[in-house]
Order: C-alpha cells, then sequence, then structure tokens
C-alpha cells in the first residue's frame, strides 16, 4: 500500500480479522468480500464519507448501501469501529452503540445487532437491508433521486440545505441481476451526479469462478448507459482509491462506477481466489495463518488494536461532526429566513403530515353507471400531492392507464435538466422497469419522502424482491396498482391478475386495499397517508363501478375498517351474506336486490382489507360476519385461496380457478360466472347447506 500509513494498514486489517473472526465464530457467513474490499471500504468512510457517528439519522449525511449484503460483516465492523451509535428508531432509543463488540461475537445469532444479511431498523447505521443481490445498488438510485429533488426543491442561494452523496458497494452477484440493469439505466437517464457504484469484481460466487456464467466487459456496458467508469486495479493501493473516489466528486452530470479489481482474501496469499473463502468460514487452521499474516495474534479473537477507534474518530467521526454542526448552523439560519420551506424541511424529518393535508379529498355523487377506480385514484392523489409537497412517483411507462400522472400547475417532470424537466419535477417516469421503480420508490421513502409506484397488478410479479422489502423494512411506501382482475377483458390471461392480490396478502405487514367504488377509494387514500411503518397496495379497477349512494347504504369511511356491512337485511338478521371486494361489491348488492325479491333477507359486506379488517376487535368482526350466521358467500375475480376464513366450513367461495380469457368483459364475466344469477345461487347453496 504506497499510501496506507500504519494505522491506515492495522485499522483495514482489523476490519478483515473482526470479520474473518465473526463467521468462523458464527460457523456460517460469507468472510471473502470483507476481507477483499476492506481497503475500498475503509477508504471511503475514513476519507470521505460525510457521516456523523454520533447522529446516524442526520437528513444530509452522505448514504452507503452495501448491496453485497452477504458481506455484512464488513459493514458491522465499520460501525463498530467507527462508533456509531443507535438512532432512536432502534433498541427503544437507548443510548448505546449501534454495533458493540459483543454483537460481533454474536454475529448471525438471535439478539445480536449483527444479522446474516443488514437490516433496517434493526442496526443503527444500516441504510437499507440488503441480501438480495442487486436491491442495494437499486434502492441506492432512489436515494440519489430523493437526495437530488430536496436540493432542487429546498435549496437557496448560500442555502445549500442539500447535497449528500450515495455510495453503494455491488459484487459480481449484484452485477448479473437484471434488477441493477434497470437500476443503471435509470440512474444515468436521470443525471444522477450524486450516485457512486463501488464494484467490488472479485470475480467468485458461490458455484466457483464467475467465468462459468459471466463473461461480459461491465465497464463497456456501464459506459454505455451513459455513466463516468473509473477503475482501480489494486484495491490494496489507496492512491488509486483516492483518485477514483475524487473523480466522482469531480462529476456533475451522470453517475460513476468505481470498478474495483479485487481478489476473495486478498491479502492473505493463502486464501486469494479461494471459492470455499466466499461462502464458508475459513477453518480454524486457514484463520490462524490470516492473522499472522496481517501481524495479529493467532491464538486470540475478536481483537481491535490500541489506537484503532481513535483513528476512526479522528477521521470520519470528526469531519462527520464538524459537517453536521455546520449544517445545524446553516439550518437554522435557513429557518430564520425561509419559515415555510424549513417548516416543509422539519416535516420530512419527522414524518408528519402537513395541515389540511386531506382537504381536497374527492367526494363522489352516486352514480349507476359509475367511474373506474383508477379514475378516482388519480383524482384523490392530485389532491394529496397538492397539500403534500413532498408526495411524488411515477409508473412504469403506464402513468396515463394508472392515471397516476400529477396534472396541477407545477407538478412537472423528474429528468435530467433539458427540454423535457428538471430535477424539480414531481412526476417520475420510470420506464418498463417495474423492479427497478420499486426499489428506488424504497430508497425515496427511506429518505422521508412520500413517494408512490404504479403499474398494472399483473407486473407485480416483475417487482416482487422489491415490494416484499418495502415491507420488511416496514417503510410506508404507496404501492397504486391498477387494471385489477379479469376485467381487463381483451388483453386476455397474460393481462389478467388470478393469483397477484393473494401474494400481495400473503406479505407481512402489507395492507392491501380493493376499494369497492370511487368513495372508498377516497378513503383509502385517507387510510394509506397515515401510515407510517408499512407499506399498502391500493388496487384498483379499469373498468367503470357503479358508486354507491352513500345516504343510502354506509359510509364509505367504513372502509378504514377493513371491512364493514354496506347493506342490511330490513331486521338485521340476513339469512345469508354476500361478502366482495372491489368490482365485484356492486355484483353482490345486485344479487341481494334480487334475493330480496324472492324473499330472501341479504346482507352485502364490502372488505377491501383483508388486513385492516383482522387488526379490528373480536366484537366489532363479529358483528360484521356474526359466527351464527354460517351462509355465506365471497365474491372475488381471484384466486380463492386464503377466503375460507371469511367464508366458513358451509360457505361458497366464488373465484378463479384458471388463468383469464381474451374477450371483452362481459363475455369474460359470464364465462367465469361472475354474474348475478351465479351470486344467487351460491346464496341459495350456502343457505341449504348451513
Amino acid at each position: 500500500m504506497p499510501d496506507a500509513s500504519p494505522i491506515d494498514q492495522l485499522a483495514i486489517d482489523t476490519i478483515r480479522l473482526l470479520a474473518a473472526d465473526a463467521v468462523q465464530k458464527a460457523k456460517s457467513g460469507h468472510p471473502g468480500t470483507p476481507m477483499d474490499a476492506a481497503p475500498t471500504a475503509y477508504t471511503l468512510w475514513q476519507r470521505y464519507l460525510r457521516y456523523d457517528p454520533a447522529a446516524p439519522g442526520w437528513m444530509n449525511r452522505d448514504r452507503f448501501v452495501l448491496s453485497a449484503g452477504h458481506a455484512s460483516m464488513l459493514l458491522y465492523a465499520l460501525i463498530h469501529l467507527a462508533g456509531v451509535r443507535d438512532s432512536p428508531s432502534v433498541h427503544g432509543g437507548a443510548d448505546r452503540p449501534g454495533v458493540t463488540l459483543d454483537d460481533i461475537e454474536h454475529f448471525r445469532q438471535a439478539g445480536s445487532s449483527c444479522p446474516g444479511h443488514p437490516e433496517y431498523r434493526m442496526t443503527s447505521g444500516v441504510e437499507a437491508t440488503t441480501g438480495p443481490l442487486g436491491q442495494g445498488v437499486a434502492t441506492s438510485v432512489g436515494m440519489a433521486i430523493a437526495g437530488t429533488w430536496l436540493a432542487a426543491t429546498y435549496n437557496r442561494p448560500d442555502f445549500m440545505l442539500f447535497d449528500y452523496n450515495v455510495y453503494a458497494l455491488a459484487s459480481d452477484g449484484c452485477m448479473m441481476e437484471g434488477i441493477s440493469s434497470e437500476a443503471a439505466s435509470l440512474a444515468a437517464h436521470l443525471g444522477l451526479a450524486n450516485l457512486c457504484w463501488i464494484y467490488d469484481s472479485n470475480r467468485v460466487t458461490i458455484e466457483g469462478h464467475t467465468d462459468i456464467a459471466f463473461s461480459e466487459d461491465v465497464a463497456a456496458r456501464f459506459l454505455a448507459y451513459g455513466w463516468n467508469v473509473t477503475t482501480v486495479a489494486d484495491p490494496n493501493d489507496l492512491t488509486l482509491l483516492d483518485r477514483a473516489y475524487q473523480a466522482f466528486l469531480k462529476t456533475t452530470d451522470r453517475p460513476t462506477l468505481i470498478l474495483v479489481h479485487s481478489h476473495i482474501g486478498y491479502g492473505a496469499p493463502h486464501l486469494q481466489d479461494s471459492p470455499k473463502a466466499h461462502g464458508e468460514p475459513l477453518g480454524e487452521a486457514e484463520l490462524k495463518l490470516a492473522k499472522q499474516f496481517f501481524g495479529f495474534p493467532p491464538e486470540r479473537s475478536f481483537v481491535v488494536p490500541d489506537g484503532v477507534m481513535q483513528h476512526f474518530a479522528a477521521g470520519i467521526g470528526a469531519r462527520g461532526e464538524a459537517a453536521h454542526a455546520d449544517w445545524d448552523k446553516l439550518r437554522a439560519g435557513y429557518r430564520s429566513q425561509y419559515p415555510d420551506l424549513a417548516a416543509q424541511v422539519d416535516a420530512i424529518e419527522s414524518g408528519a403530515l402537513p395541515e389540511g393535508w386531506d382537504a381536497d379529498l374527492p367526494s363522489f355523487p352516486p352514480d349507476s353507471k359509475g367511474v373506474a377506480t383508477r379514475d378516482a385514484s388519480g383524482k384523490a392523489l392530485n389532491a394529496l400531492a397538492r397539500h403534500v409537497p413532498w408526495l411524488l412517483g411515477g409508473a412504469a411507462d403506464l402513468a396515463p392507464s394508472t392515471k397516476t400522472n400529477l396534472t396541477f400547475e407545477g407538478a412537472g417532470s423528474f429528468e435530467a435538466p433539458g427540454p423535457v424537466g428538471d430535477h424539480h419535477g414531481r412526476n417520475l417516469h420510470f420506464g418498463i422497469r417495474e423492479h427497478a421503480m420499486v426499489a428506488a420508490v424504497n430508497g425515496m421513502t427511506l429518505c422521508g419522502l412520500r413517494a408512490f409506484a404504479s403499474g398494472f397488478l399483473i407486473f407485480t410479479d416483475y417487482a416482487r424482491g422489491a415490494i416484499r422489502l418495502s415491507a420488511l423494512m416496514e417503510l410506508p411506501v404507496m404501492h397504486v396498482w391498477t387494471h385489477d382482475s379479469i376485467g381487463v377483458g381483451e388483453d386476455g390471461p397474460t393481462h389478467q391478475p388470478i393469483e397477484q392480490l393473494l401474494s400481495l396478502r400473503a406479505i407481512p405487514g402489507m395492507v392491501v386495499i380493493r376499494p369497492a367504488d370511487a368513495n372508498e377509494t377516497t378513503e383509502a387514500y385517507r387510510v394509506v397517508m397515515r401510515l407510517q411503518n408499512r407499506p399498502a397496495a391500493i388496487v384498483c379497477s379499469r373498468q367503470a363501478l357503479p358508486i354507491v349512494d352513500r345516504g343510502k347504504y354506509a359510509s364509505a369511511s367504513m372502509l378504514a375498517k377493513g371491512a364493514y356491512v354496506l347493506a342490511d337485511a330490513p331486521d338485521h338478521k340476513p339469512a345469508v351474506i354476500l361478502v366482495g371486494t372491489g368490482s365485484e361489491v356492486s355484483l353482490c348488492m345486485a344479487a341481494r336486490e334480487h334475493l330480496i325479491g324472492e324473499g330472501i333477507a341479504a346482507r352485502v359486506v364490502s372488505m377491501p382489507s383483508w388486513e385492516l379488517f383482522e387488526e379490528q376487535d373480536e366484537a366489532y368482526r363479529d358483528s360484521v360476519l356474526p359466527p351464527s350466521i354460517t351462509a355465506r358467500v365471497t365474491v372475488e375475480a381471484g384466486s380463492p385461496l386464503g377466503w375460507s376464513r371469511f367464508a366458513g366450513r358451509t360457505g361458497v367461495i366464488l373465484g378463479m380457478h384458471s388463468f383469464g380469457l381474451s374477450a371483452p368483459i362481459a363475455v369474460v364475466a359470464e364465462y367465469f360466472g361472475f354474474t348475478v344469477d351465479r351470486v344467487v345461487g351460491a346464496a341459495k347453496q350456502a343457505i341449504a347447506a348451513g
């Protein structure tokens, strides 16, 4: 290391051996990448990362995302050595180090702040949950979008309130995953100059050397995207790393890729390029050899030599503390000169909503012809965005169909500055990149924005990994999915969702809402905007749905309960209960009228959200679905799985048992039995069975 001082070398080797010791004691994990990437990450943290370890939630901090989540011990070692304190959202706000040495010694064990892959909210200093490869780099694109938008929106002359950079450390696996290609293409198109991906190319994966599956020229690929690309031939040469990071900081019109040619186990010749070192503990014998090579006592474990933590405190610690203090002074002056803007920044930081945020949410009069809930959704979204200036998002090339364009004056498009738009805009055009879209929206939300992603419900399959992570990270991401059923009609089975509603409901923490009419759609937004620590999916129809007469039937505000009695039997003693969601609620209402005409008392329950309903107390749930009334019919144009919990043992479940059909909507509904006659027949069957 030509420019590595003895203390630099000691700090780097401490990172390496803390990782190797932790993996060895856990008897699982990946020691190779933390060892080979230690100089790369050390140089970034100690010399460049603008981060205050005492205040890990500081708004204008640089972000570091470990996209190579299997190398988690690299990050945990850095957090420990840099002295990162717990943030208020972790461990109940206790005043403790983010990662203690005891946590490291209990790597991958229950109760440790060092799980097998980095988890947001579990470990202070972890900016995003990573593990599924490619997710971290894609999430970092959203963080860079957020930083760029915040700067364009809130910075004023002499008040550069936001100018943070986003760094993501990626692996060979990240580069193989398709999501990284989507995200890289998007980042270049948007001109995200505050984004730096560091590609640790050690050319080893679980199955062996990457030449068995991966032979492309990654540098050429990124040059083709429009990135600035710089290469580091030897990560142990800190001078080369310095030049690479400085090249990023000097680049003002595009993102930067730093391609680092490293070697698994780098620094210990007997481990170099060993596939075993990638995905297994080194073993006691090889670990001792590594310690001897680095000059550490071979019989001791989890050693942090004197002076290492003090060295970090004098580097990242002192630099971050000073930068944070300067920013606090800047913010105080900003608050004095721009109080209204400062109040918005305060709300972004705290997660609060502005006063009157829901004042203009639309209300719709009864209408038997109705409107599509996607149209009602567009009106509600625009009403919210006018009052919540940091609400922004977009669709995967489908905004005209999902009705998620923000159309009010000044909304604009977020684009690289040019004839189309600029970085002030609030409409994001993600292109046909569903997976990267949702990951980017996760990143935007991690930076405090209220962000939404939109597309056709069927294409949630293309974004599943990122949707799942929004729930795992407990982020209040807003997903707006349309074209929700076989009502898509002529587009046919490829575009008609069957199992997608069920798959979203299967995600822990996700709130799924399928509104029955325009007013339920408005109420869905009212519920979702109040969520603080869970994502929600609002699922809307393409076709027009009748707007219920709320003067005659129950208020749409009951949507907040998840399910409610929309229309009841005259004496509140129905012979049968019809339960529907979305477009099928109007079908249930029509069937109820038919049953009443035959002298059969029927109740219609609108159940837009299983999750919200199941969170109500037992008394309320029983008032909607009395246990004594076993004659029930559930109606949803999707997978029937899961509906038995509401239909009961003798109830009838009407759903889809196959893929769809390409035909006009009326023909499709008739073909699959979503008709009044079918629901009436099912009601009589349920009564007979009960």
